[in-house]
């Protein structure tokens, strides 16, 4: 096992994200225990002041709280609570809402970002607890862990793994996994 990666329950409850030695500021490397997978970040890295629409990808240890799945595309992890996903399905990037960086259902006119896309990306959208608790606007919304491009292209400041990885990975997570993002 992997210094500073515990296993919970028969789950690994830590996945260490970074950049990759030499890439691109969007280019990275998940570890999870013996899994090494490259992942997609934001399209201008990591970053420890993270705010609305900066495309970084926040620093720090966050807890994936759960999982919204497209029924019938992914299979549910076992140790994450997991809820579907519908059309109506929507998450708050509107700094000036009060419903900023929560779930909510449309349709709207509040700025949002849609759980349910064509391009199959948010088959599996897991929610961080990145700037959840306290809430502070302005300070980044829906920074999730969810499905990449096949070529790994950048995300708008969120951690993604290919479809085939991520669904290697997500029956090995104990309940409460911090993915660590340094």
């Amino acid at each position: 096992m992997r210094q500073g990666f515990s296993r919970r329950g028969g789950g690994i409850a830590a996945l260490k994200v970074a950049r990759r030695i030499g890439g691109r500021p969007h280019e990275g490397r998940l570890i999870a225990g013996d899994l090494v997978l490259p992942c997609a970040l934001g399209r201008c890295g990591v970053t420890r002041r993270k705010h609305e629409g900066d495309g970084a990808t926040p620093a720090g240890s966050h807890e994936l709280l759960y999982v919204y799945l497209r029924r019938g595309r992914a299979a549910k992890p076992r140790g994450t609570a997991a809820r579907f996903v519908a059309p109506q399905d929507l998450w708050c990037d509107d700094a000036r809402s009060f419903l900023y960086n929560r779930p909510l259902r449309g349709p709207t006119p509040l700025g949002h970002e849609r759980l349910w896309r064509a391009d199959r990306l948010y088959d599996v959208v897991g929610v961080l607890d990145y700037n959840i608790r306290p809430r502070v606007l302005g300070r980044g919304s829906a920074i999730f862990f969810h499905i990449a491009t096949e070529t790994l292209g950048a995300t708008a400041g969120c951690v993604a793994l290919r479809a085939r990885d991520m669904a290697r990975l997500l029956p090995r997570l104990a309940k409460g996994v911090r993915i660590v993002v340094g």
